[in-house]
């Protein structure tokens, strides 16, 4: 864990970090055709009490050598294992549903399995079979073009649909990567230049831009950004800390804040937390590998003078990237004055 200063100035909430929230992607092709993705639904219920077998997989070619695969969530599993025929190519942690398969072959057929594993390691059985045949490979050193004329407008309050103007190559776009933020959260076949992005939270601000890539791999540059805010409201609490309990210590001539609290159960583990002191952003908190699910403890420097009261809350940074809700706020105050 790393402790990062920020500074005093409102926070602008950001947009989609490493491992993508949770989402539900579509293609359209002329009318709006939703298809089975990167989504919410549910797998099969497993037997035995081991996780259900993910559903929706679908896999498709991002290049000659990359194939984009994607399936629907599993209730309460810690980790997707992708398979290749029979073996393990990638585990991802459960905020994916989504994953690029690389270094494959040009011009060759492959099959693809997902199994859910749960926090004990038990792996369910594995989901229907999803094909996908990558495209030939070519010497080409010309990326595509960058797509042009990007819209978005809100499909409900918990889905944005994107369309876009083609993109342009002298061998043929293979396929578009779409980024929420400055993370891509999702790919599409070249012929596509629609697609819907579900999965989002109400009354929240996101930000998109689209890539081209040809079989070769390169890539174009990133579309203009585009902005829009999710209709509705959302009042924080299914995404805020809770339990927050704060205390005051005295070290060393200084005052200390200490602060617990049970992080808000989101899909996958929460790495990121800024603090508010007196209602403003005193600090960051950033997690590696090891961030706590259960109860979650940090200290702060709080100063010198005795009998100052403040105000402390958190919230975290979600798997899509945006600021969940505000814990309840606490008053401490830093020991008796005198």
């Amino acid at each position: 864990m790393r402790d990062v200063p920020l500074p005093v100035a409102a926070p602008v909430p950001a947009v989609p970090a490493s491992g993508a929230a949770p989402r539900r992607c579509a293609l359209l092709c002329g009318v709006l055709v939703l298809v089975t993705s990167c989504g919410w639904g549910t797998g099969d219920e497993g037997d035995g009490g081991l996780p259900g077998a993910p559903t929706g997989v679908t896999a498709a070619a991002g290049s000659a050598t990359t194939v984009h695969v994607m399936w629907n969530t599993v209730d309460g599993v810690e980790t997707y294992a992708v398979y290749r025929g029979g073996a393990v190519v990638k585990e991802v942690p459960a905020s994916d549903r989504m994953v690029d398969i690389t270094r494959l072959r040009p011009s060759t057929a492959y099959a693809f399995t997902v199994r859910a594993r749960d926090a004990d390691g038990r792996l369910g059985p594995h989901s229907r079979e999803a094909r996908a045949t990558t495209p030939d490979a070519s010497t080409d050193d010309s990326a595509p073009t960058r797509p042009t004329d990007v819209r978005a407008r809100a499909a409900g309050s918990r889905a944005v649909q994107l369309t876009w103007a083609a993109a342009r190559d002298d061998r043929g776009v293979v396929s578009y990567d779409i980024h929420q933020g400055g993370t891509k959260v999702h790919s599409v076949g070249g012929g596509q230049t629609a697609a819907v992005v579900t999965g989002l939270r109400a009354g929240t601000r996101y930000s998109f831009t689209v890539r081209a890539r040809d079989a070769a791999d390169n890539l174009s540059p990133a579309s203009a950004v585009v902005r829009l805010t999710t209709p509705g409201s959302d009042d924080g609490r299914a995404t805020a800390p809770t339990a927050l309990h704060a205390a005051s210590r005295r070290t060393d001539g200084a005052y200390h804040i200490d602060l617990t609290w049970v992080p808000p159960r989101t899909d996958g583990a929460v790495t990121e937390y800024q603090v508010h002191l007196d209602g403003r952003p005193a600090t960051s908190l950033v997690y590696g590998g090891d961030a706590p699910r259960d109860r979650a403890e940090y200290s702060f420097y709080a100063g010198r003078e005795a009998g100052v009261t403040h105000r402390v809350r958190i919230r975290a940074r979600l798997a899509d990237g945006t600021w969940g809700g505000f814990s309840a706020e606490r008053e401490v105050t830093t020991g008796p004055p005198g």
